[in-house]
């Protein structure tokens, strides 16, 4: 029996490649709204943050997250990923 493959994804501050369950999806939506998408099943421009508050707040120094996704992205969304970080679970 064949193990099952684990889904690999490249955060886009760090750089590594981590199993996608490791990291946070960020989507900005054809409409040009940006929101977390834990499900990383939504349609639009993904990027991947890891859950972790050292590289959430590079993102946010070095406006990674703009640069990825080609727009402004509010101070809330970093608030939305450090919550997720600190509870561990979906908003």
């Amino acid at each position: 029996m064949q193990k099952k493959k684990t889904p690999l994804r490249k955060c886009v501050v760090t750089q590594e490649m981590k199993p996608k369950k490791e990291l946070i999806r960020v989507v900005r939506s054809p409409e040009g709204e940006v929101f977390l998408d834990p499900t990383s099943k939504k349609s639009g421009r993904g990027a991947y943050v890891s859950n972790d508050l050292a590289v959430i707040d590079e993102a946010q120094s070095k406006k990674v997250l703009n640069r990825h996704l080609k727009t402004e992205v509010s101070d809330e969304i970093y608030d939305q990923l450090r919550r997720h970080h600190l509870r561990g679970q979906v908003i």
